[in-house]
């Protein structure tokens, strides 16, 4: 049994908060004060685990040399990274916890590879920033790939000072405090420029390809499954799949449908990098077996 396994019971009862936004949104930027406002203990970012102003644990997803590196690293795909950071979680005294993502599906799915219960709140950037504070977050993404790492610059400097920029510091004004007049506090972030930001453009996958990784899948899991017609839709969030198929006669045939779901969904965002949001089966025909001497002959 691994180390986060042994220790899924500690996190009961811990609050989990997620903030989901397109890549460039500004997420990373209006995450520390989006804690703020509803006393948020740590914040789960690009691979990293922050505490106020300090990175207790991980590595983060933007010192990767390519973009299909990077969402493997926010994803928490290698087991040592996970059994990492779930040893500082063990360490912490904290009841609340923020998830950032790029959808729902990649917060849940961070959350389970940590053992952390299911996001009970996920928050919209588009409800904590103005569509100017969005749009200007992507133009700078896009036109110069900068990136924020939500803090100070002399503890980015000290761990990444190879993709350190500049650093920009946020006004952060509450309504009252004991006193019953206002307060402000200022944090400070840093802006990055990782290496795979630098790269000429975008790094996408066709769907002619992807089509070949689900084919190559399906024929891994079970050689005897026919797939007949199999689409690829994509959108903000990711690619979604529709296969329909013939499959063989057995018992448990749904059980086997879902994990068959799960093992092409795991495989192919782990060869790819990127995430697939549903990949719904569609049972055409339910095919029996043939004779011994006879199956040389079955075409699928």
């Amino acid at each position: 049994m691994n180390f986060l396994n042994k220790i899924s019971y500690f996190f009961k009862g811990i609050k989990v908060f997620a903030l989901v936004g397109a890549s460039g949104t500004g997420k990373s930027y209006h995450a520390k004060i989006l804690s703020q406002e509803i006393g948020i203990d740590l914040i789960i970012d690009d691979g990293l685990l922050i505490r106020g102003d300090k990175i207790l644990g991980g590595h983060s997803a933007k010192r990767e040399k390519n973009y299909m590196g990077a969402i493997r690293c926010a994803l928490f795909d290698e087991k040592t990274h996970r059994d990492e950071i779930a040893r500082c979680l063990y360490k912490q005294k904290f009841k609340k916890i923020l998830i950032l993502g790029t959808s729902e599906k990649m917060v849940n799915k961070i959350a389970v590879r940590l053992q952390l219960p299911p996001p009970q709140k996920i928050i919209k950037i588009e409800e904590i920033a103005t569509p100017e504070e969005i749009e200007r977050a992507l133009r700078s993404r896009r036109v110069e790939g900068k990136h924020v790492i939500p803090v100070p610059s002399m503890e980015v400097q000290r761990n990444y000072s190879q993709i350190f920029y500049d650093r920009v510091k946020v006004f952060f004004s509450r309504k009252q405090n004991i006193l019953g007049g206002k307060s402000e506090q200022v944090f400070e972030k840093s802006v990055v420029r990782p290496e795979f930001s630098k790269n000429s453009g975008k790094v996408t996958i066709s769907e002619a390809a992807l089509s070949q990784i689900v084919i190559q899948c399906v024929e891994e899991y079970d050689k005897n499954v026919r797939i007949k017609k199999l689409s690829i839709k994509t959108d903000a969030n990711g690619y979604r799949l529709v296969i329909l198929m013939d499959v063989p006669f057995g018992t448990q045939l749904i059980g086997k449908i879902r994990h068959m779901q799960e093992f092409i969904i795991d495989n192919v965002e782990r060869y790819t990098g990127i995430l697939i949001e549903d990949a719904h089966i569609i049972i055409d025909k339910i095919t029996h077996p043939a004779p011994e001497d006879s199956k040389s002959k079955i075409k699928y």
